[in-house]
């Protein structure tokens, strides 16, 4: 019996839910990097980042190339790093939210009888 979609979906998502992981799919929006560019930019030991690059690339989100006696990952697809917008932007609406009911709960304390 095939999986339900949503379930396909939960553990997706369910791949993407870790700092590291996400950090490097941040990283490699721009382009392909060799592990040396992305330890650079990820403050993680050499294990756990080689661990979680692991799981991005059997979830098939990242592919891996190896030139010379360097590995070089990039995004599986663009619409990885389109999620990556759309997330910045539904939590920059978020965020924006609970920026105005913090501003309404102050005005409301300070407008307060008493």
């Amino acid at each position: 019996m095939p999986i339900p979609l949503y379930q396909a979906k939960a553990d997706f998502f369910r791949t993407l839910g870790h700092p590291v992981r996400i950090r490097v799919l941040e990283l490699l929006q721009d382009g392909p990097l060799p592990v040396r560019d992305l330890l650079a930019g990820i403050e993680v030991e050499a294990s756990n980042l080689s661990q979680q690059l692991a799981v991005l690339r059997r979830a098939g989100i990242v592919t891996s190339t190896r030139e010379g006696s360097t590995v070089v990952y990039a995004l599986s697809s663009n619409d990885v790093a389109d999620l990556l917008r759309a997330a910045r932007r539904i939590l920059t609406d978020m965020i924006a939210g609970q920026g105005e009911l913090l501003a309404e709960l102050r005005e409301a304390e300070h407008t307060r009888p008493g």
